[in-house]
């Protein structure tokens, strides 16, 4: 088997990286194997990312059982939680693309022979998958796990006595409206997050830690393992031994990431309800390994895959409970009928023959295909003369009773605005909320607007409003939503036309979004329009700024633009 590494260390021409390496204690026996990149995104920041090290720990002695030499590099994470409501949440989509090309700078300047890529939260997770589909090189992914649901029983979100993170945020709106006492209120923040490892709800890093798992990326059933359990740490060593047989196989990440392996991802995420974040970062990941993936393709397994399990914030139920009544393995046997069960996953086997002994363990969260929560899936592709290109929602977080809602607009030019307005309480019933320039060339960064729906989750509006804009949602969010809208307002989209009192149409059934005016109207308003001067104007936010695509392009940067 042909090694990258044997090309810069063969003596006696490569004598001078022989002699660099041994400074740090490797010896020749050791740069006679296939020497492996350990990428670990460890940092004391990220609580999804806290306990990496002991990860990749166990990773490099697995890799060493196998025969291989692990050497280690780190890449950025930024955590959502913390960037969430400031100028910080600008900077987390674009620091997807900045890992994707940071792993791939270290891989292909050290020639090295394959990568174990170790992350957990939100926009880590598809850079990684980014990484390993541009470089097509053998690769394989593992995560730290979920970390237990917290316990708080009043005025409990979900219904139930289990919280996690984002209920600290609906607590607040709770505590503005006189539901909780302060004393209730730091109770909820003491108890929301009981130990590092992605939060506990079914957002965008749980969700994207799945679909690695049913895109074949990962170890089958060892996407959702706790943090806490010791099969995380064996899973860890195992995935260190698997890197080492798909070196010696020569199985490359396109021989894994490629047209079935991403439907089978796509059908995964919407029988779990995922995060409406999925939609760029699949479209993204298709791209790197030179599949062709739409919106459309999107749509189309949407309304034939039906949503199967129910997760926080669409239930009672974390995804540490998701793992115990049988995980991502138990899902694929459920709608098993709908995937490609041929498909190659890191472990050297087939899709169908990882599933083959996967059963339900808990009803509760996970039912069969043939009696789902609901028929269609948990994500929602809306187009309409308000999102030509389309947009997103999440229908597994919304009531039923909301899928089809039509109110006036009131119009907000950022986010901040819109908060400024909910915490005055001039929120009306009824009422449309419109936060545009919030895209990846608006906003810029295309950050989430958390906190504008958690405030009114709290204060008891999420069934009496809805949100839409060119921004993103929380994978944790609930209420009636609607994000990603194509074309954003910075490049002139519709929704750069919206005025107050416009009426606004949602029908989540038919996946439609629109605005009640004509196309004359419409005509009028867009010659009148002018595009706003750039919120940022330096560093790498301005950068991303000229250079991201439109949130249904994966909002990647496009070097060609």
């Amino acid at each position: 088997m042909f090694w990258r590494s044997k090309d810069i260390l063969a003596r006696p021409e490569w004598s001078l990286n022989r002699s660099l390496y041994k400074s740090m204690g490797y010896t020749d026996e050791e740069l006679a194997r296939p020497i492996v990149a350990i990428v670990n995104s460890w940092n004391t920041i990220v609580p999804g990312h806290f306990m990496l090290n002991d990860i990749a720990r166990a990773v490099k002695e697995g890799v060493i059982a196998a025969g291989g030499t692990p050497v280690e590099f780190s890449t950025i994470a930024a955590c959502d939680g913390v960037a969430q409501g400031h100028l910080g949440m600008r900077y987390i989509l674009p620091t997807r693309d900045l890992i994707a090309n940071s792993i791939e700078m270290m891989i292909q300047a050290h020639r090295l022979d394959g990568m174990v890529l170790i992350g957990s939260c939100d926009k880590v997770v598809p850079g990684m998958l980014m990484a390993a589909a541009r470089l097509d090189m053998p690769s394989i992914f593992i995560n730290g796990g979920p970390m237990p649901s917290g316990k708080f029983k009043k005025e409990n979100p979900y219904g139930g006595e289990m919280v996690d993170s984002s209920a600290v945020q609906e607590g607040l709106g709770a505590l503005q409206a006189g539901k909780l006492t302060l004393n209730d209120y730091c109770l909820l923040e003491d108890t929301a997050c009981p130990s590092p490892g992605s939060c506990a709800m079914l957002g965008t890093a749980n969700t994207m830690c799945c679909v690695a798992e049913a895109m074949g990326m990962s170890l089958p059933g060892s996407a959702m393992i706790p943090p806490t359990e010791a099969l995380r740490l064996r899973a860890a060593k195992e995935t260190g031994k698997a890197i080492m047989q798909l070196i010696e196989k020569g199985i490359t990440a396109r021989d894994i990431i490629n047209k079935m392996s991403i439907e089978n991802a796509i059908r995964l995420a919407l029988a779990i309800g995922g995060s409406t974040n999925l939609a760029i970062h699949i479209i993204a990941i298709a791209m790197e390994a030179g599949v062709d993936l739409t919106l459309d393709d999107l749509d189309r397994l949407a309304r034939e895959t039906p949503h199967v399990a129910a997760i926080m914030p669409a239930s009672p139920y974390g995804c540490a409970e998701f793992y115990y009544a049988g995980g991502v393995p138990a899902v694929m046997k459920q709608i098993e009928s709908l995937l490609h069960k041929g498909a190659l996953t890191v472990n050297g086997r087939t899709v169908g023959e990882n599933i083959s002994g996967a059963e339900v363990r808990d009803d509760r969260i996970i039912r069969s295909i043939d009696s789902p929560f609901h028929r269609d899936s948990g994500l929602a592709v809306l187009k309409g003369n308000l999102a030509p290109d389309g947009s997103i929602t999440k229908p597994a977080a919304i009531s039923e009773a909301l899928w089809h809602f039509r109110g006036k607009a009131k119009v907000f030019d950022s986010e901040q605005d819109a908060i400024d307005y909910i915490e005055a309480g001039k929120v009306e019933k009824g009422m449309v909320l419109v936060i545009r320039y919030e895209g990846p060339k608006g906003g810029p960064g295309m950050p989430e607007m958390f906190k504008p729906m958690k405030l009114l989750a709290g204060m008891g509006l999420a069934k009496d409003v809805a949100l839409i804009t060119d921004g993103r949602f929380s994978g944790s969010n609930n209420g009636c939503f609607v994000g990603h809208i194509s074309p954003e307002a910075f490049e002139g989209g519709t929704i750069a036309l919206v005025k107050d009192g416009d009426i606004i149409d949602i029908d989540i059934t038919n996946g439609s979004l629109n605005i009640e005016l004509s196309d004359d109207e419409l005509n009028a308003r867009k010659k009148e329009w002018v595009q706003p001067e750039p919120k940022i104007k330096e560093g790498y936010l301005y950068l991303y700024s000229k250079l991201a695509s439109s949130a249904d392009k994966g909002a990647v940067l496009r070097y060609d633009r």
